[in-house]
């Protein structure tokens, strides 16, 4: 692609969040979220592929519907309350519509469907920028309207996208159809919490971002797309590899790493809502999650494909390798910090 071209589309997704991130009025907010739908279309269709060119169409019509349902949505509000701030008390019903709409825009289930396969269809650059960049604004917007969502639609919409999230994910073998799958379910633990405390969920998503984010670089740095490649991934990079088993581990939410924080603390305040039974049922759901990363994580470490070189010092002197490592390296610390020093 072209240089000049590329900057442009990257400036543009970076203008699109940031309008978002700023705005106070939902013209303005609408604007944004297009901005960013549009400029990340021709990364997608980079490579001229018929999956490339599927994906970027499923992804426009998805997202122009949402985009359509927030316009009608900010309009009715508008025409019931006489304002058009974000921040203000919205009415029942435009606040359900705008709860549904954003939902659809970060693949939250029930309208999940077109997450997997437009990921599916990306490049792991681009499925990079779609599972934590493209997820800014509009969670940034839900977290806004924590206190006027209805909790009954997000709790259902939590649980569904957990369990979706963990049964969708336990048949694949693409790497990038399991990240999607992971999104998924890590959203739906978001949207549970939302109404009852946005600050578990503005920390849940940091984390979240954070751990994609670098099992995405380690992804691409041994340039694997399916569990066949990632089971010769160990004899290319043990380094590498074995930050990839421990983001998987962390995005488990397994402890003492820190995928196990946000869990422990939603679960707890659940309790402390009176909703036992709720948490019981979204904690026995991350148990279907949990399943495709332990396999993932012992195709990776435990099984060993056959016909690979003998040396174990081939890896190290990879030029690719020893560019990436230390980027990788650079998030090692936080994706695997003891959860006792946060406790601290």
């Amino acid at each position: 692609m072209n240089p000049f071209a590329l900057y442009i589309i990257i400036s543009s997704l970076a203008l699109g969040t940031i309008t978002t991130l700023s705005s106070y009025h939902w013209i303005l907010a609408w604007v944004g979220l297009e901005i960013n739908t549009l400029a990340i279309i021709p990364l997608m269709t980079k490579t001229p592929h018929p999956r490339a060119i599927e994906a970027a169409t499923k992804y426009f019509l998805t997202q122009a519907a949402a985009s359509a349902l927030i316009l009608f949505a900010s309009t009715i509000n508008a025409w019931l309350t006489g304002e058009w701030a974000i921040n203000t008390l919205i009415s029942p019903a435009p606040s359900i519509l705008l709860s549904i709409s954003l939902c659809m825009k970060l693949g939250i289930a029930p309208f999940h469907f077109w997450l997997p396969e437009v990921l599916q269809g990306l490049t792991l650059q681009t499925g990079l920028i779609l599972s934590t960049w493209q997820k800014i604004a509009p969670m940034a917007l839900l977290i806004q309207l924590s206190q006027s969502v209805n909790l009954n639609l997000m709790l259902i919409l939590g649980l569904l996208s957990t369990v979706v999230g963990g049964w969708g994910g336990i048949n694949q073998t693409q790497i990038r159809k399991i990240l999607a799958f992971s999104s998924i379910a890590h959203l739906g633990w978001m949207v549970a919490i939302l109404k009852i405390s946005p600050e578990l969920t503005l920390m849940n998503f940091l984390l979240y971002i954070l751990m994609t984010l670098t099992l995405f670089m380690t992804f691409m740095s041994l340039n694997t797309k399916n569990i066949y490649e990632l089971s010769t991934a160990w004899s290319k990079s043990p380094t590498l590899s074995a930050l990839s088993l421990l983001s998987l581990l962390s995005l488990s939410g397994l402890p003492p790493l820190t995928g196990f924080i946000p869990k422990w603390l939603i679960a707890q305040e659940m309790v402390k809502q009176d909703l036992i039974m709720f948490a019981l049922v979204i904690l026995l759901s991350t148990l279907l999650s949990l399943f495709f990363y332990l396999r993932l994580t012992y195709t990776m470490s435990l099984t060993l494909a056959p016909n690979l070189s003998n040396s174990t010092y081939q890896w190290f002197f990879s030029k690719n390798n020893m560019m990436a490592t230390p980027i990788s390296l650079s998030l090692l610390l936080l994706p695997i910090t003891p959860t006792i020093m946060i406790l601290i």
